[in-house]
């Protein structure tokens, strides 16, 4: 991984957001806020080799972090401000933050969401008494009517990363993790709009200037990475990780993220599959897609991280689950599994049979089983077996496939998700 090149000029001025900012965020927040476990992971620090330490911010009422930066602005509201009301453009968790901690301070709360926001997102930031309108194709347009229609209404708009009361509260996550964890010298830490890893970096760095900031994106929303190295990767997509799919990284967070953060990394959906599985699977916890990109980003670049101390943000914990469903799924078809295979087979009486007997003789599981006689290039005589099995691994998968090529039936294996390194 190369460092950041910057685009900016060399500046000496200070930060928008000072870490006594921070410091005065954390006691505002004290006992209003949960101080997540921030855990160490014997399994995933064998699997990379490296200490890994996990900060489960999952694991706030909202399941996200979000709630931090949202109290912290909340509270600086005056009491006019506070009778009008509040409003804020989110795709869920930043959504639900508002929605909580207005609810809780009396404060009137309209959200604005994207109209493709999973449905978890919606429902609980209604559960938590907002009044929410679905509008626009993308953060930016929900943004757009947000600011129109606050205008209108007197209502105070709450920023979700560009801000710099909302990068303070963020920020409040290093101290904690530092805490707990005082040796941690590289932090990897999602990129959306960049409030979180802009608060992150300022505390980090002024605990450690030696630490090593890393952020991640998903590759197909690589805004700040763009914002930052002058590239025009294209900026679309529909991605795991919806939580950070913003287009436009605010300004306030892009100067920030130029002056601290070391390396900014792309992952693959494939990877972030891959991260969001080993995470519920092995630390049996649940995190969403943008959540779990610094795994992702460790698992691609294990070499960068060898030896070191790597403290892993998991920011937040909704998903939809029939996506996670879905997710779970394809990382078994991955495995080995779980795949269909195809056989080529004479159509007459037995020939079923002999199929489902030699699948049981090698040990696999036939879980679903779709004759095809009609859309086929096959003769008449002869008919397509789509069969999906549960088998112990990949290997264990190719034996099945063997014992059915000796006897006598042609078998392919259909790929049905893309792989992960």
């Amino acid at each position: 991984m190369a460092a950041v090149k910057s685009l900016y000029p060399v500046r000496t001025s200070p930060l928008p957001v000072a870490f006594d900012d921070i410091r005065a965020a954390q006691a505002r927040l004290r006992g209003a806020i949960a101080e997540t476990d921030c855990d160490p992971s014997c399994t995933l620090s064998s699997i990379l080799g490296c200490k890994v330490w996990l900060k489960f911010e999952n694991l706030q009422f909202t399941a996200s972090f979000k709630e931090r930066g949202a109290l912290n602005r909340l509270l600086s509201l005056t009491h006019a401000e506070r009778q009008r009301g509040v409003i804020a453009m989110s795709a869920g968790n930043h959504a639900q933050g508002v929605a909580y901690h207005a609810h809780r301070l009396a404060i009137p709360a309209t959200i604005v969401m994207p109209v493709n926001t999973p449905m978890v997102k919606v429902a609980n930031t209604r559960g938590h008494g907002a009044e929410v309108i679905l509008t626009g194709e993308t953060v930016e347009e929900a943004a757009a009517f947000a600011r129109r229609h606050g205008e209108q209404k007197g209502l105070t708009f709450i920023h979700p990363y560009d801000d710099p009361l909302v990068i303070a509260g963020q920020g409040t996550i290093a101290l904690e993790m530092f805490a707990s964890a005082p040796e941690i010298d590289t932090l990897i830490v999602p990129i959306g709009g960049g409030g979180l890893i802009s608060g992150i970096a300022i505390a980090a760095k002024a605990m450690r200037p030696d630490l090593r900031m890393i952020g991640v994106q998903t590759a197909l929303y690589p805004s700040m990475y763009n914002a930052t190295r002058g590239e025009h990767l294209p900026v679309k997509g529909d991605t795991l990780a919806e939580g950070i799919a913003v287009k436009e990284p605010g300004s306030l967070t892009a100067e920030i993220v130029d002056r601290l953060v070391d390396d900014i990394v792309l992952v693959t959906e494939a990877e972030i599959e891959h991260a969001v599985s080993l995470l519920l699977t092995i630390e049996k916890t649940l995190v969403e897609g943008a959540g779990a990109v610094g795994l992702a980003a460790a698992l691609q670049h294990p070499a960068a991280f060898a030896g070191k101390t790597v403290g892993l943000v998991l920011s937040g914990g909704n998903i939809d689950t029939r996506l996670l469903a879905s997710v779970l799924t394809r990382e078994l078809a991955r495995e080995g599994r779980l795949a269909q295979l195809c056989v080529d087979l004479v159509d007459r009486p037995g020939a079923l049979a002999k199929v489902a007997n030699v699948l049981a003789a090698a040990g696999a599981n036939i879980l679903e089983v779709t004759h095809q006689r009609v859309f086929s290039d096959l003769p008449a005589k002869r008919a397509m077996l789509d069969v999906v099995i549960e088998t112990r691994d990949r290997r264990h998968l190719q034996d099945a496939v063997a014992c059915l090529r000796a006897a006598g039936f042609v078998v392919d294996i259909r790929k049905s998700a893309p792989g992960h390194p």
